[in-house]
């Protein structure tokens, strides 16, 4: 290998997703050189496969929905005469390609080098990336290499009938009847989204409800809302067998009584879960190696340090608590690229990263489930408040709900202690979380957040009221209950 083959850097970045460029864009306004090896595309699967092209097309979603609901609602003569699937998609792909040079420009000010090119480790401090020669990181080097979709046994996507989480919304034309498997927020997202677009849709979950990591009442009432817009929402049921048709695929699904449903549908979406990428990193050059499941676990989570000093983990390769979020993933950035720098960075804390799902109605939650904190065996107030109590949720017409849990030791007696968890569902909830996030972050009471107003009329309001009740000031009293952990 030539002289001119080796390459000296503080930090090198292997992986240009929200994790990998948030570290680099971080380090280097720190002063570190900064090398970022990325295969494919900065922007990652967020940007080019998951966050920003589904929330472009589940905004065109939105937009058909609000049609019909001037329509059928408002007594707006108005109609979908057809849909420019052409015209849609150019509007996806040129948002994309926006953010994308977006990122791009700002590595490229920031005086990060962008590398193309698979990477490997070959030590604790050396990486070669393909086409480029050999690196050494004095500094160190983060792995942010994110996930692919989890594949299920004997049922491969050929990106038309089959599809999976990564595909999903690049596949051709507007089917007319779709199969989302998985109840988790991708699933949710894609039933929601299609069933905009008119197609019958059919939406399976193995768990007892959809979401099962958020809040009962969340699952509850997210699909008590698909249902409204007519998904067909099975929790609790299996596919037990697949059959490939010339124009679609033959589900047989197991539901909870044991009975066998057959189900054809022109799309079957695949949607349970992504697993890590590791293959070709070569760990084990570096002392390192993925647990059972294909996470590389730090050391020191406070760092995000692996057992190999100077190797960093952030994004989707990390386990839980880790929630493979990208607003995570950005967090996660900030720190290793300030500890790297010597900083004392500030710990990722995974209790306040907020929860979304963009379906049709959507769900927002911080803190934690009221299980979670019976769990615990703690004593809790909750209060749930549908957003119909306000006079804009009314406006809206599309249910939804604001539940607070708040330990039951407030210093006002009846009052609540410390807010645990938030949890919404309804229109643009979204939207309404940040203030929630803050709110379960610095350890507020409802008593502090009922000093506040929240502008009328807004669905806001709703949040405002269930903390006004527990604080003891409500002016609507809705479902308040301080609940024990049972024993």
């Amino acid at each position: 290998m030539s002289q001119t083959d080796m390459h000296t850097t503080d930090v090198l970045v292997i992986g240009g997703g929200t994790g990998g460029y948030s570290t680099a864009l971080r380090a280097a306004s720190l002063g570190l050189r900064v090398v970022l090896a990325e295969r494919d595309l900065v922007g990652g699967t967020c940007l080019h496969r998951g966050c920003i092209p589904s929330k472009a097309m589940l905004h065109a979603a939105e937009l058909v929905d609000g049609i019909a609901e001037a329509r059928e609602r408002w007594g707006v003569k108005a109609t979908v005469d057809s849909l420019d699937w052409p015209a849609l998609v150019a509007t996806r792909d040129t948002l994309v390609a926006r953010n994308h040079q977006g990122v791009v420009g700002s590595l490229q000010a920031a005086g990060v080098r962008t590398v193309r090119g698979t990477a490997r480790l070959t030590g604790p401090r050396g990486v070669r990336i393909e086409g480029a020669g050999e690196f050494t990181a004095r500094r160190g080097i983060v792995l942010a290499t994110g996930s692919r979709p989890r594949l299920l046994p004997g049922l491969a996507a050929d990106g038309r009938r089959v599809v999976n989480s990564d595909d999903a919304l690049f596949a051709p034309g507007l089917p007319a009847s779709v199969m989302a498997l998985g109840g988790g927020a991708i699933g949710v997202e894609y039933a929601s989204f299609h069933r905009s677009m008119g197609a019958e849709v059919t939406l399976v979950e193995a768990a007892e409800r959809l979401l099962p990591l958020e809040d009962e009442d969340v699952g509850r009432q997210l699909a008590r809302g698909l249902k409204r817009r007519g998904i067909a929402v099975r929790t609790g049921s299996t596919l037990t067998g697949t059959e490939l048709l010339p124009d679609g695929v033959r589900a047989t699904v197991r539901t909870p009584g044991g009975e066998e449903l057959v189900i054809e549908t022109e799309r079957l979406l695949v949607a349970v879960g992504r697993v890590p990428v590791t293959d070709g990193l070569d760990l084990a050059a570096a002392g390192l190696s993925a647990d059972e499941r294909g996470f590389v676990a730090p050391a020191d989570h406070s760092r995000l340090e692996t057992a190999v000093p100077g190797i960093h983990v952030v994004g989707d390769l990390l386990p839980p608590p880790s929630l493979g979020l990208a607003h995570a993933s950005f967090a996660e950035g900030l720190l290793v690229a300030e500890t790297l720098a010597g900083l004392p960075g500030r710990a990722v804390d995974y209790a306040t990263v907020p929860r979304v799902t963009y379906s049709s109605p959507q769900t927002a939650s911080v803190g934690l489930t009221e299980a979670e904190a019976r769990d615990r065996g703690l004593k809790v107030k909750v209060n749930t408040l549908p957003l119909a109590a306000t006079a804009k949720g009314k406006v809206h017409g599309q249910g939804g709900m604001v539940k607070v849990i708040a330990a039951a030791d407030g210093a006002g007696g009846e009052a609540a202690g410390a807010v645990l968890g938030v949890h919404l569902v309804g229109p643009h909830v979204s939207e309404m979380i940040a203030e929630s996030q803050l709110i379960v972050a610095w350890d507020a009471e409802p008593a502090d957040v009922a000093a506040h107003l929240h502008a009328h009329p807004t669905l806001s309001e709703a949040v405002g009221e269930a903390f006004m009740t527990l604080a003891g000031r409500g002016l609507h009293q809705h479902r308040t209950a301080a609940r024990a952990t049972a024993r």
